[in-house]
């Protein structure tokens, strides 16, 4: 069994994720190509204060970057990618999508009930996809050849294009104004969602997430693609027997009874002498997911905030984990005020593991905080909220 130290265990992890390379001059096609398949999928989430979240990800790791450009190869319904409730809602390439019709029979046993009930309106949406072509939720309700009773309103109409979505029996056909679109398999396939074996599935997603983790302990697959337990267990065990993952023990990885965690390394995954990085951390990027996994790596405690009262917020509303070579140092809130076109740091906080004095956090942050809002066309960075990393962020930023 392989021992690692935590800051061996946080070089992996992050090395695995992309971090630890210089940013491009420019990051064309290939370039986000390669963050694509390092991360495997891209979750989708529509909160936009600073920036959609499926574009902050590719930021963190390339720096700026054409979004349009990352669009288009995510939505557009001709490409090769498609949604599908990967971890959450999330872009996968659409050759992994039979990877998860495990996911949608088994969503269909477990609702089956609520298809039923709704047999009728599934039946007239299905029919007129086929008479007409991929079509957004808003878009459905405008036919009364679908609207045809008390019932039938847009809510329903959008919930039973959900369930169908889930099951498969209808699949995403990019977005319009972030909008999902929602068309027959053999409209963006060329034919229906092809049927791997649970056993099987479950293995390769397994592998998968070992490689885009390095190194991680059984929760930690398991959630990457939200399997369950037990079969990532399975699965991971027939990867070790296979050679692809190593056992392995890091101090302080524990269970609530204090036994070691069961973690494993990918075989080729190794702690790079020295990792260099910096970079805003989107609530929903792949190395801040699981948030018992960052408490381990790195101390780091950490809760979205957008769903919490505003009163109770400790830390601010769209609060970004700062990262810095290999620690995460602070929490940074941010707003892009597109109008007034500026990039309001709304609260910035220092962990106390960040390095002393707070200036230095602060210079290598505030480049960062340069190179977004240039990304975002804003002209201006303005320190307008509490923290006690924020009076530093504003020197810094202040005296260039």
């Amino acid at each position: 069994m392989d021992r690692l130290t935590p800051r061996e265990a946080r070089r992996i992890a992050l090395a695995a994720q992309g971090f630890g390379r210089a940013h491009p001059p420019t990051a064309g096609r290939a370039r986000i190509e390669t963050v694509l398949h390092r991360l495997r999928l891209l979750q989708i989430d529509s909160v936009n204060v600073f920036e959609r979240s499926h574009h902050l990800p590719v930021f963190a790791r390339l720096g700026p970057y054409d979004r349009g450009l990352l669009d288009r190869m995510l939505f557009d319904p001709a490409g090769d990618r498609v949604e599908y409730w990967a971890h959450e809602a999330a872009s996968v390439p659409k050759a992994d999508l039979e990877l998860f019709a495990f996911r949608m029979d088994r969503f269909r046993a477990k609702h089956g009930d609520a298809i039923a009930a709704h047999a009728d309106l599934a039946g007239a949406l299905l029919a007129e996809i086929a008479d007409r072509g991929p079509i957004a939720a808003s878009e459905v309700e405008e036919h009364p050849s679908v609207r045809q009773g008390p019932w039938w309103g847009w809510s329903d109409t959008k919930r039973v294009l959900e369930l169908l979505f889930r099951t498969g029996d209808l699949v995403s056909a990019g977005r319009r104004g972030f909008e999902r679109r929602y068309g027959l398999p053999e409209q963006v396939l060329g034919g229906p969602v092809q049927r791997v074996p649970a056993p099987v599935a479950v293995r390769e997603l397994v592998r998968r997430a070992a490689v885009a983790h390095g190194v991680a302990a059984l929760p930690d697959l398991a959630d990457y693609h939200r399997l369950r337990s037990d079969e990532t267990l399975v699965a991971a065990r027939e990867l070790e027997d296979a050679g692809e993952l190593v056992p392995v023990e890091v101090p302080g990885w524990t269970r609530a009874d204090g036994r070691p965690l069961l973690a494993w390394r990918h075989v080729d995954a190794a702690p790079p002498a020295r990792l260099r990085a910096a970079a805003l951390l989107s609530p929903f990027d792949p190395v801040v997911w699981q948030r018992d996994r960052i408490l381990r790596l790195f101390g780091f405690h950490y809760r979205i905030s957008i769903y919490t009262p505003a009163a109770q917020r400790e830390h601010g509303y769209y609060v970004l984990p700062a990262l810095v070579d290999d620690r995460l140092v602070g929490r940074v809130d941010l707003k892009s005020d597109r109008q007034a076109g500026r990039l309001l740091v709304q609260a910035a906080w220092a962990e106390p593991s960040a390095p002393s004095p707070p200036s230095e956090t602060a210079a290598r942050l505030a480049p960062v905080l340069r190179d977004a809002a240039a990304w975002q066309g804003l002209d201006a960075i303005e320190v307008v909220g509490a923290g006690d990393l924020a009076p530093a962020l504003a020197d810094v930023l202040a005296a260039r």
